[in-house]
């Protein structure tokens, strides 16, 4: 059965009562928060624990004493096909696979279509009315009030990808009611357009001129969570790419200016490399949701961090 992601997010009658998730698409933030909304519910109101596997063939229903329940996730969906699935019906776990759209999953994506235990969920950009869809969900929970021209450029102005946009919104509950004008809304939407992804170009510069740049440019929670997506996209895409012809045809065209930065960099990572940088993204992230009041420090070392396996 296929469902809109944003019926998950604003909790539009949808039950999380299957065994079967695939999550699609080519909006990254929108997959990684759809995925992580599942996994979460499972584990607060299921007592799930979450396994991670490459993929599904190393699926291993491993028996315990405790009947303990899993949800497994994987993000590799090269050995996926209706096969595999049918292998793990007997099971009590819920399986939540990951993978970018491509000609090679169009087959299982049929699958989970048709199959009455899964849900397909599709995560694109975001257009005008699933723009009018968030704002208006989130007028409603914060009880703020705003006037139609804050409102409509609200919809023109919010990023079209989801976790921007939700940082935006994030700072715009920060702000005092009396405070939430025309103008006021304007200031906060160019800080966050101000050029926080810009910080990332400097990445190989001395130390000294990197902290003086992350200083300037990232000075709150909702600045520091926006900074980590904007690494986290450009760190993934040199993780996800297994060679330099795909990762340049990966980079989007916006990025012409900082094309041949990125593809230098992508040149510095083996597998090694790409290991340790998908350990520092967790941890880092981890430390964001557990620590923050050491965000702002904790943004500045993950950035170094990346430098240091960088260079390394």
């Amino acid at each position: 059965m296929k469902i809109d992601p944003l019926n998950i997010l604003l909790n539009k009658d949808v039950e999380l009562n299957k065994n079967y998730y695939f999550i699609s698409g080519n909006e990254k933030t929108l997959i990684e928060k759809i995925t992580k909304t599942i996994i979460l519910k499972y584990q607060k109101n299921g007592g799930y624990d979450l396994t991670r596997i490459d993929s599904i063939k190393n699926f291993v229903d491993e028996k315990s004493l405790f009947e303990t329940k899993k949800i497994v996730l994987t993000n590799n969906c090269k050995d996926l096909d209706e096969d595999a699935i049918n292998k793990t019906k007997e099971t009590k776990n819920v399986f939540v696979f990951v993978g970018e759209n491509s000609q090679k999953i169009k087959k299982i994506k049929s699958f989970f279509i048709n199959d009455n235990d899964s849900y397909l969920i599709d995560c694109y950009e975001l257009d005008k009315s699933s723009k009018i869809k968030i704002l208006n969900n989130f007028i409603e929970k914060s009880k703020i009030k705003i006037e139609q021209d804050v409102y409509w450029f609200l919809i023109e102005r919010l990023d079209n990808r989801y976790m921007f946009l939700e940082n935006s919104l994030n700072k715009i509950s920060e702000i005092d009611q009396k405070d939430i004008s025309l103008i006021n809304i304007k200031k906060i939407l160019v800080s966050n357009d101000s050029g926080k992804e810009k910080v990332f170009f400097n990445l190989l510069k001395k130390n000294k001129i990197i902290v003086e740049i992350y200083r300037e440019k990232i000075t709150t929670l909702s600045d520091v969570n926006e900074f980590y997506y904007y690494c986290k996209f450009f760190c993934q895409l040199i993780i996800d790419c297994n060679n330099l012809e795909e990762f340049r045809k990966k980079i989007p065209i916006y990025l012409f200016k900082e094309k041949v930065f990125l593809i230098n960099m992508y040149k510095q990572y083996n597998y090694k490399k790409k290991k340790l940088l998908l350990k520092l993204l967790s941890s880092t992230e981890k430390t964001l949701r557990t620590e923050s009041n050491l965000s702002l420090a904790s943004g500045l070392r993950f950035l170094l961090g990346i430098k240091r396996i960088t260079i390394s």
